[in-house]
């Protein structure tokens, strides 16, 4: 008995929201050309919502996804040379693409992603094009989306990403992992792509929800196969703050989805077995001796992972780790944490006159957490009215709206009525 439509519906949805990221990069690597693969996956779903539910749900969807996509993109491509006058380049792509055997249960499947993040990552191509192209074909996420994230228009983002593909094109980059020789030089654009992709899934920048587990659990697939392919500190350090970072996800929001602060969490809810994998993975990090800027965060999430409590962490080892990170990794954001971490060791005062140096330099003034920050401290000092300032000022910055309802909430609290709020003893 076939399963009814709306089974099927929600079968290819899950499949493609599951698998799409993989198909593609295959395609990517089997086509030698993003367009034609985009087109392909396509395609692919296509027949694949006209077939499967006549046919039934392939053994390997994934395989056969990748099998009919390319079909399909050699179809266009031999129609294409019928008519199109540009017959030599076409012809060229044609030979490129059928020449050779394709097993599509090949254990280089496994390792598409990898190749496909490099290729993304180049030297060649700037870096802001680089985190774009990562996010937009890797992940997965829309031109809006990315160009929501990092403020700016989506046809600007979009002429960034087809100026990166037609660099991959016309340059010829190759579709694979740098050999060995190559790696060290390649690696350090590639983990900073990785952490950024998760950042926006672990707090993504803008819409309803505080993460996005789909992106930061592609980072941390990203993470795992780096340190497979080039097991050293600053891989296992990165897995590692991916990891324990993660552990906390489903404790930061509350069931309606508002936004739950590190010191409110129930730390029940932290995943434990990702915990002990991240605080595994520091280990080894730090056994390397060389310290790099992930090994020192992983270190400092760490820390946080092993208290029972906010007030039972170790907060000056917190500061100690913020100076080594400012060290290898200096920036007025690191200077921000270091604050806060000050302000919870030594009293909102301390921490307070350190971000007001930072703002005085002119640096952060448009970042929302630097004022959400602020607001905090002014708030357990009881100046109320720079809180409600600061509150407000975070509140315009910030383009989440989990975020914008915990600083609605600040502000009104700042409002109150019933008389004025008591700052922290």
């Amino acid at each position: 008995m076939q399963d009814a439509p709306r089974d099927w519906a929600r079968i290819i949805e899950r499949i493609y929201r599951e698998e799409s990221r993989r198909v593609l990069a295959t395609l990517i690597r089997l086509l030698h050309d993003f367009e034609l693969a985009e087109d392909a996956l396509q395609d692919a779903f296509a027949a694949a919502v006209e077939k499967w539910p006549a046919d039934g749900l392939p053994a390997n969807p994934r395989a056969w996804l990748v099998s009919a996509g390319r079909f399909k993109a050699i179809d266009k491509l031999r129609r294409r040379t019928r008519f199109d006058a540009a017959t030599d380049e076409l012809i060229r792509r044609y030979d490129t693409v059928t020449s050779g055997d394709v097993e599509l249960d090949a254990p280089d499947m496994k390792d598409d992603r990898l190749r496909l993040i490099f290729t993304c990552c180049h030297p060649a191509i700037p870096f802001d094009a680089q985190v774009a192209l990562t996010l937009r074909e890797v992940c997965g996420l829309t031109t809006e989306e990315i160009a929501r994230a990092y403020l700016t228009s989506p046809t600007t983002l979009a002429q960034r990403i087809v100026r990166a593909k037609r660099k991959i094109r016309d340059a010829g980059i190759p579709y694979e992992v740098p050999s060995h020789h190559e790696l060290p030089g390649r690696l350090g654009s590639v983990l900073r792509v990785v952490y950024l992709v998760f950042n926006e899934g672990y707090s993504a920048s803008v819409g309803e929800a505080v993460t996005r587990p789909d992106v930061s659990g592609e980072a941390i697939h990203l993470g795992r196969l780096l340190v497979e392919l080039m097991p050293e500190a600053e891989t296992y350090g990165l897995l590692a703050l991916m990891l324990l970072n993660e552990s906390r996800r489903e404790s930061r929001t509350s069931d309606d989805g508002s936004l739950i602060l590190l010191e409110d969490q129930d730390r029940s809810r932290w995943n434990h077995a990702l915990i002990e994998e991240g605080l595994d993975l520091v280990e080894r990090a730090l056994s390397y001796g060389e310290v790099g800027a992930y090994t020192v965060q992983a270190a400092i999430s760490a820390v946080h992972a092993r208290a029972t409590d906010v007030r039972e962490t170790d907060w000056q080892r917190i500061i100690e780790l913020y100076d080594l990170l400012l060290q290898a990794s200096p920036s007025p954001v690191v200077e921000l944490n270091r604050a806060v971490a000050v302000a919870m060791h030594d009293g909102p005062a301390a921490g307070l006159s350190i971000i007001d140096d930072i703002l005085a330099r002119g640096e952060l003034v448009d970042y929302h957490l630097m004022h959400a920050a602020r607001a905090d401290l002014c708030r357990r000092l009881g100046r109320l009215d720079e809180a409600r300032a600061s509150y407000q000022r975070a509140r315009v910055l910030t383009t989440q709206e989990p975020e914008r309802r915990f600083l609605d909430g600040r502000i009104a609290e700042m409002g109150r009525p019933d008389g004025p709020l008591k700052g922290d003893d």
